[in-house]
């Protein structure tokens, strides 16, 4: 065992102390924020790997999260809650028998949610471009109108209540650092430099002999189910679902996160996760009432983003790139710059 690996699995040992900590000494609401940061973080890390590593410009992670959240909550709910819950229609004879613990729902949920993504990506990955993007965008759409129409499965406009609260800080981490290990592994493999060479110029890949297609699909069904998976976390997490829940507006969340990370950069992803999801909370104070210098101002709602949008303006202005680019964090970059750090100060 190299020190890489052995500094990588302390520092996953002291973020669970942490998390241990923070479980019983933090406010819920606190604790909520984290399993916010999680749950977007595997969204965003997944995400990255179509859009940021392989290059294809996908906008399908709303409707990708929202299979996964409706069929998780679908095997988790008691047939007695789903007879009780489904008043307009009754449920699906087959669904409303169905009835899974936590983890085989979530498992079962990305397994569904991948089967979709490679299904839909025999039609997506004969475009390029702009139009790959236009057709990833209808399949949201198609999803969101399926949820508000399809009755008998999604229960229409009243989405799904009453869903256990099974989500909280040792699910939303254990999937979160499952997911980096394993879309690492994809990136530090053949297929994460094909992938990469598909990004980098898709023709000159092919006539390398790489099979584009194969490495697209796969960077796709792999973020599917991760994306499925995370639906599934955050259904089980604020316990009701509704399809104004999985719009556009999710998919946009993501997008500004893995640009302002960096395209291609995992760390990029993580950090922005935070500063996205942390940072929006924090600012929450503009939205209220404040004193300053003895002068009182009026609490504007909707004054956090705009202050959050300048930021952000500010970043992409001095980072074109992103804050990572396409750069990861490794410990031996990090020792390189403890050693350089001490001998300047010498």
């Amino acid at each position: 065992m190299n020190k890489n690996t052995i500094f990588t699995i302390l520092s996953i040992i002291l973020l669970f102390i942490f998390l241990y900590y923070a479980n019983h000494h933090f406010s819920r609401y606190t604790i909520i924020i984290l399993n916010n940061i999680a749950i977007t973080m595997i969204l965003a890390v997944s995400y990255n790997l179509i859009n940021g590593i392989t290059g294809q410009f996908s906008l399908a992670p709303n409707g990708f999260a929202a299979v996964g959240a409706y069929t998780a909550a679908l095997l988790s709910l008691t047939p007695a809650q789903k007879q009780a819950m489904f008043i307009i229609d009754p449920i699906m004879p087959l669904l409303g028998s169905i009835h899974l613990p936590f983890l085989a729902a979530l498992i079962v949920a990305g397994l569904v949610t991948a089967f979709f993504g490679f299904i839909l990506g025999f039609p997506v990955f004969r475009t390029r471009g702009d139009y790959l993007a236009i057709v990833t965008l209808g399949f949201g759409i198609v999803i969101d109108i399926v949820a508000n129409n399809a009755i008998t499965i999604t229960n229409g406009p009243l989405g799904l209540k009453g869903i256990s609260n099974y989500t909280n800080i040792w699910w939303s981490y254990g999937w979160l650092v499952f997911t980096i290990f394993v879309v690492m592994s994809i990136i530090n493999s053949n297929y994460g430099r094909a992938m990469k060479a598909v990004r980098d110029d898709e023709d000159a890949a092919m006539a390398m002999g790489i099979n584009t297609f194969k490495m697209k699909m796969i960077a796709f069904v792999v973020g599917a189910f991760f994306q499925g998976v995370a639906g599934g976390l955050l259904a089980h997490l604020i316990t009701t679902i509704s399809p104004t829940l999985f719009t556009f507006f999710l998919t946009f969340n993501l997008l500004v996160i893995i640009v302002m990370g960096g395209l291609g950069s995992i760390t990029g992803t993580v950090i922005a996760t935070i500063v996205i999801v942390w940072g929006s909370e924090l600012l929450r104070v503009f939205d209220q009432p404040m004193h300053i210098f003895g002068i009182t101002t009026p609490g504007i709602p909707g004054l956090r983003m705009i202050i959050f949008s300048l930021l952000l303006i500010f970043v992409m202005l001095f980072a074109r790139e992103g804050i990572m680019g396409k750069k990861e964090f490794s410990w031996d970059w990090l020792f390189n710059a403890i050693k350089g750090g001490a001998k300047n100060g010498k």
